[in-house]
């Protein structure tokens, strides 16, 4: 993206998503030796979206449903006191349950990695999976613990002034993956993350700067 340019730039478009998504099926049923015991979980809100698709993708392959539910991470946030109050989604099971299942996570864009770390405090008061696997559509780097996607739909190369937003038709009326710069209020807050070697607790990007 040009230095100066304000305008976010799609770097995935509907197709591109699509045929990420046809992907990651294949390789989760690959990995899982079929995905007998597959349950997969997103975590709201597009992650959600992104893991009733993966489930229909499965399911065309397999001929079979894939359970699949949401999950709600905003109680087990380590930014919990330092951001404004988030009204609360909703954490729904399949009737599997996750207890002895190889549970897929799903998320739209995977960034710091604290999201996740979220995610997994979560489950674990929700069952005792066999297995916890992670798949994202985006993976931007710049990870904060240590935390990797086991499927990726694109690994984006980003820059910490840069924004990276998820557009879902199901959430946004249009499926595009968008890059573009971060406002003056991040970007000051990127600033100082900087000078104290990146170690905090927020990140400086807003909605795609907690992941």
């Amino acid at each position: 993206m040009a230095d100066g340019d304000p305008r976010p730039k799609a770097v995935l478009e509907g197709p591109d998503i699509r045929r990420a998504l046809t992907r990651i099926a294949h390789e989760i049923l690959e990995r899982t030796k079929g995905g007998h015991d597959v349950v997969l979980l997103g975590i709201q809100t597009r992650g959600v979206t992104l893991a009733e698709r993966l489930a229909g993708k499965l399911e065309e392959v397999e001929g079979r449903p894939v359970p699949w539910g949401s999950l709600d991470v905003t109680m087990y946030r380590d930014d919990l006191r330092m951001k404004p109050a988030r009204a609360l989604g909703r954490t729904e099971l399949p009737a599997e349950g996750v207890d002895d299942r190889v549970v897929v996570l799903v998320d739209d864009v995977l960034f710091s990695g604290r999201t996740v770390r979220a995610a997994l405090d979560a489950l674990n008061d929700l069952g005792r999976p066999r297995a916890v696997q992670l798949a994202v559509l985006v993976d931007r780097g710049h990870r904060e613990l240590p935390i990797r996607a086991d499927y990726v739909g694109k690994n984006l190369p980003t820059s910490m002034r840069e924004t990276v937003k998820v557009l879902l038709a199901e959430n946004d009326e249009r499926d595009a993956v968008l890059l573009g710069p971060a406002s003056g209020r991040s970007e000051a807050t990127a600033a100082l993350r900087g000078l104290s070697g990146g170690s905090g607790g927020s990140s400086p990007l807003g909605d795609k700067g907690e992941k």
